[in-house]
């Protein structure tokens, strides 16, 4: 009798052929956009890491136009954004108010600075004020332009000024990475009707629902410009090193579903506690509510300051140069040691201030604290002129 196969036998001997081939053809393709991404044929050293190592930048165009001139560490003259670059620093955040500016941070000025910002190869943060003039912890003053506005016509005004604002960013080519809607706003903005109180006499006269529907608008006006879903969402406090304000805030934030991607903190040591609240903080935060964090503004004085020395009040370090560079590799080692990566950075306010200036107030040449990241930012080049593959 004649033996015959079943007919499963070819569909299998197909089945397995087609899978290898799947299987070859996947790996190809994952191989070569694997090595596209990494750029292994071309890419030399740095490597990119978009690690912050950060400096408020709002104020350098306006010292450059006044006629300042800055030195760098070998006695040469340069434009502070090209000093700043060449010593490692590669984030910088620019700051905008309302129109019109009483501060001269208008629209028009941040897009001249964020040009500079990209001739430099900056990553940039951008950081709205939502006033005419400063807004922080102590203020929060709604625009002279909404003065008479109902809480309504105010989310309408956030919304329609951070709109207006991005899209002409955008239509430049110079849309930033991070955007923070509100400078410091633990206490609230455009007060009184979104202001937030903390103490047990008045907290029950906060209106948080009124003031996350404000921070909201602003940043559903950044989704809807940022077509592209690169741009990162950051809430700002002033509280760095307090875990208690830390708390009653973003438990807050969740509450009222505000939409963010990154904490970030203030922190100087005339306020905000030690170098371990700091710590203890950062790690309770990111913790809590899985959340990045950034210290976007931090600083220390160089001479005798109103707060240590003048007073006679003893300091973490002295104010000195020497003191207020290792200040600020103080707070950036407690950054890269957060939980699980995730403490994103530092930056410096603010660079061209007197006393805690990144410059000397008689010379104009730049002071130690420029220095203070080289370690972890350079070579800039890969030293043995080699490539990166070697395939020859």
């Amino acid at each position: 009798m004649r033996r015959t196969f079943p007919s499963i036998f070819p569909s299998i001997f197909v089945s397995i052929f087609v899978s290898i081939f799947v299987s070859i053809f996947f790996l190809a393709v994952i191989s070569v956009a694997a090595n596209a991404q990494a750029g292994v044929s071309t890419s030399q050293l740095p490597f990119e890491n978009d690690y912050c190592f950060g400096l408020d930048l709002s104020f350098v165009q306006s010292a450059v136009e006044r006629g300042g001139v800055y030195y760098d560490t070998d006695g040469n003259a340069d434009n502070p954004f090209g000093i700043f670059r060449k010593h490692g620093y590669n984030w910088a955040r620019l700051m905008i108010c309302n129109e019109p500016s009483r501060l001269g941070q208008g629209i028009d000025y941040v897009v001249k600075g964020a040009k500079e910002l990209k001739k430099y190869n900056y990553h940039f943060a951008l950081d709205y004020m939502i006033s005419d003039d400063w807004s922080n912890p102590m203020t929060q003053p709604v625009p002279s332009a909404w003065k008479d506005y109902s809480p309504a016509q105010l989310e309408k005004a956030m919304y329609e000024f951070v709109f207006s604002t991005m899209t002409r960013l955008k239509e430049e080519g110079l849309m930033p990475e991070i955007v923070q809607i509100g400078n410091e706003i633990s206490n609230g903005t455009l007060w009184p009707s979104g202001r937030v109180f903390y103490g047990d006499e008045k907290k029950g006269q906060s209106n948080w629902k009124q003031f996350t529907a404000y921070i909201k608008a602003g940043i559903k006006a950044v989704r809807d410009v940022d077509t592209d879903k690169k741009v990162r969402i950051m809430l700002h406090a002033d509280f760095g090193g307090d875990v208690n304000f830390s708390s009653v805030f973003f438990s807050k934030m969740k509450e009222y579903k505000v939409d963010y991607d990154i904490i970030g903190f203030s922190y100087y040591p005339w306020s905000h506690g030690t170098l371990m609240d700091l710590r203890d903080n950062m790690a309770y935060v990111i913790r809590t509510f899985g959340k990045p964090v950034i210290v976007v503004e931090t600083g220390y004085y160089s001479v005798p300051s109103q707060y240590f020395g003048r007073k006679g009040i003893k300091s973490a370090f002295p104010e000195t140069p020497e003191g207020q560079k290792n200040w600020f590799q103080a707070v950036n080692e407690i950054v890269m040691a957060a939980p699980d990566n995730m403490g994103l950075g530092v930056f410096w306010w603010e660079p061209m201030f007197r006393g805690r200036g990144f410059f000397d107030d008689r010379t104009f040449q730049v002071k130690p604290i420029v220095d203070a990241f080289e370690k972890y930012t350079m070579p800039a080049v890969r030293a043995d002129g080699n490539p990166r593959i070697w395939d020859d």
